[in-house]
């Protein structure tokens, strides 16, 4: 069940300070992805565990999640993975946090609130002066995945993104994962439940370039 948080609420205009990379990773020379709406950040969590030559970089609208993630890497003493609170416009449209996309391989919007009614598509993450902030600021080669199991709200990401004239899809038959920042095609919970249920699950590709 998706827990709806208004991202255009007052409450989030305010951003946290972004430490710097080499704050937050051991090594802050590995590649670097970005997951926009982690939730618990489970998946992260498996990605990083997994595969510890990339590092990994969590936002989520949910303070409390991102608080007990937060922890969750203190305990386990994981240096390769970092969540920060907040709305990802938001943040990455600030001038502290401008250097996050310019070390970005890749992101992903996994599953993202849905927003049906057509009044909240305002809502959604994936906006168009969104994609024109990665579209100026991502290095060319960086990539975008998105996935969600509803068909309206993917061709909704789809269209916005191709939209922009920096971005051109990628077939998902002409892609090597093994060199990306999920190598293992590690799965989401959603995705989990998606394919139990047998749901449709749509998800593409896109680069700059």
């Amino acid at each position: 069940m998706r827990q709806h948080v208004n991202p255009l609420s007052s409450n989030f205009k305010q951003i946290e300070i972004i430490p710097s990379l080499s704050e937050m990773f051991g090594d802050s020379k590995l590649n670097l992805h970005l997951d926009i709406g982690c939730a618990a950040g489970e998946f992260l969590f498996d990605l990083a565990l997994v595969n510890t030559s990339w590092n990994y970089l969590g936002i989520e609208i949910r303070e409390k999640l991102v608080k007990n993630a937060k922890f969750k890497v203190f305990k386990r003493e994981i240096n390769n993975l970092y969540f920060v609170f907040g709305n990802a416009n938001n943040i990455l449209n600030d001038n502290q946090s401008k250097f996050i996309i310019k070390n970005i391989q890749s992101i992903s919007f996994n599953f993202p609130d849905p927003w049906f009614k057509k009044r909240h598509y305002k809502r959604r993450v994936i906006q168009p002066d969104f994609i024109n902030i990665l579209s100026n600021s991502l290095q060319k080669g960086s990539l975008i995945f998105i996935k969600t199991d509803v068909k309206d709200l993917f061709d909704y990401m789809d269209w916005t993104i191709l939209s922009n004239l920096s971005f051109k899809k990628i077939e998902r038959k002409d892609f090597s994962y093994s060199e990306s920042f999920n190598p293992n095609k590690v799965k989401t919970n959603r995705e989990k439940y998606a394919i139990v249920n047998k749901l449709d699950i749509y998800e593409r590709i896109y680069i700059k370039f």
